[in-house]
């Protein structure tokens, strides 16, 4: 997972139905998204691994294809690593070369997700978002708590907007991970191009401040 990261979820109800989610990803992976995460919480494996199928076409060898849950389906699909929610149980390591990410809401959470080897970290909601209407937002903050008691990558998920990337990367984002900023816009290709252009601008300026 190479920074700085722009991972789009998926939603494909937002899309527009199942066909239109694989051309929303593979325009938006044109345009700049380096990680792919399949979150259809709701389909059953039969259904989530003919999808995930498809999304690893568009994919491979351009972007890296993480499996929400499932690991079973991830492994058939032959991604590259399977995404678990904060109080999901530990996984497997497979033999091959295999990513896995927790989604965290606390930097205990975090530090418990970390000494169980997870390789990378989503918190949030960083703003507010009404794809993650439960938690209060944690702000900047939550991220510059999480990433000083971790030595992994922690993308900031909820509200991102191109605006706020510079923010949340100074307080040690490694990337960002989006929904409807994609997903939501009238073409996802464009929307990935200008946060990918903003998410590099804004990690020149970030690190060029604490250099």
């Amino acid at each position: 997972m190479i920074p700085p990261v722009l991972m789009l979820v998926t939603d494909r109800r937002l899309a527009g139905g199942v066909d239109a989610l694989v051309d929303a990803v593979a325009e938006a992976v044109e345009g700049g998204v380096n990680a792919v995460q399949l979150r259809e919480k709701d389909l059953p494996p039969e259904e989530l691994l003919p999808l995930a199928l498809r999304l690893r076409v568009v994919t491979r060898n351009r972007a890296l294809l993480i499996v929400n849950g499932a690991l079973e389906v991830a492994l058939a699909a032959e991604a590259d690593g399977v995404h678990l929610p904060e109080a999901a149980p530990a996984v497997e390591r497979p033999a091959r070369p295999f990513l896995i990410g927790r989604s965290v809401h606390s930097r205990e959470a975090a530090e418990q997700a970390w000494a169980e080897c997870s390789d990378y970290l989503i918190a949030g909601p960083v703003f507010e978002t009404p794809s993650h209407p439960g938690p209060p937002p944690g702000g900047v903050e939550l991220i510059e708590a999480i990433e000083g008691g971790v030595a992994i990558p922690v993308l900031a998920i909820g509200g991102i907007t191109p605006e706020r990337l510079e923010d949340v990367l100074r307080a040690g984002a490694s990337g960002v991970a989006v929904i409807s900023a994609i997903l939501g816009a009238d073409s996802a290709g464009d929307a990935a191009r200008e946060l990918r252009e903003a998410l590099e601008d804004a990690w020149f300026e970030a690190k060029r401040g604490v250099s």
